[in-house]
């Protein structure tokens, strides 16, 4: 029997953590987007919906149903206690649809997950190894402005400041993909790629 190797990718905004991806997926690889994935969990599904309804009330989603999430943000912003109970809810659904995912696509040698906030592998997590993408601050900045044009340079870096430090994400790192516009990028990606299809559990 075959074993699925999980591959987390994480980095700080701005890092170029979808474009590795995206490198990994011309290979065949599956990449679940645990922050995407999430987003559409609460607007789909049933349960889910349910319970955050219980958690925050009815206003947690509009009149046609949808999400609500400035409500949503302004009610937890200044509450951890309440944020707490909505991640209660929220965290559960995406582990369990996450391994789902993965039953999905047991045949790959290995897949990605790409998330914001990630532990260290094996760290109350299925991870065997994670990837974290490290790109310059000021570079990131720039993407970031380039990206988001509507958001300030004070913006991007008060997002970041409330993000893990680079120092604390290399800690978590099994391997470090430097997206630094002077190394190349793909073959980075190449050679992990390899290394996955040598490591994967027979």
């Amino acid at each position: 029997m075959s074993t699925t190797l999980q591959i987390g990718v994480t980095g700080g905004i701005g890092a170029g953590k979808s474009i590795v991806c995206q490198i990994f997926q011309a290979f065949g690889i599956p990449v679940y987007e645990a922050d995407e994935r999430a987003k559409w969990l609460t607007e789909h599904d049933p349960i889910l919906k349910a319970d955050i309804m219980r958690v925050l009330g009815s206003n947690a989603y509009d009149p046609l149903g949808h999400y609500n999430r400035t409500w949503v943000a302004s009610q937890v912003f200044a509450d951890p206690a309440l944020l707490a109970q909505l991640n209660g809810v929220i965290h559960p659904r995406v582990m369990s649809d996450t391994d789902a995912w993965v039953q999905e696509h047991a045949n790959k040698p290995y897949v990605i997950k790409e998330a914001a906030i990630m532990k260290a592998a094996g760290d109350h997590n299925s991870l065997d190894k994670v990837i974290v993408v490290h790109a310059p601050l000021a570079l990131r900045i720039k993407r970031i402005r380039q990206r988001d044009p509507y958001r300030s340079e004070q913006e991007i870096i008060n997002i970041i400041n409330r993000q893990i430090s680079d120092d604390e994400r290399v800690r978590l790192a099994d391997y470090v993909i430097n997206n630094d516009e002077n190394q190349l990028l793909i073959p980075q990606v190449v050679a992990l790629h390899h290394e996955f299809l040598r490591q994967r559990v027979i």
